[in-house]
């Protein structure tokens, strides 16, 4: 709608305020909303939709994984010295 109606006043941001009053959001989003589209049909640089997603699911991953993978470190350095005490051991 937002690139439709364009043509009919002054800025894109106009544009945009105009309509997000009329569907009952705000202007911030519904410009995010105008972007995504222009990235999915190739008019604006950057990730579409299906690109996105799933880099979007592995970073959620990652921030859950980093702090696993920590703690395996600290024990493996635990049991690592713990190894290396009972070896010397007379």
């Amino acid at each position: 709608m937002v690139l439709e109606h364009e043509p009919q006043h002054p800025s894109c941001w106009a544009t945009v305020l105009s309509i997000a009053a009329k569907i009952g959001c705000t202007g911030p989003t519904l410009n995010e909303w105008v972007k995504q589209a222009e990235r999915d049909t190739g008019r604006r640089p950057g990730p579409t939709t299906e690109i996105a997603a799933p880099l979007k699911a592995l970073e959620r991953e990652n921030r859950k994984l980093r702090p696993a993978n920590e703690i395996l470190r600290k024990v493996s350095a635990c049991f690592a010295q713990a190894e290396l005490d009972r070896r010397f051991k007379p």
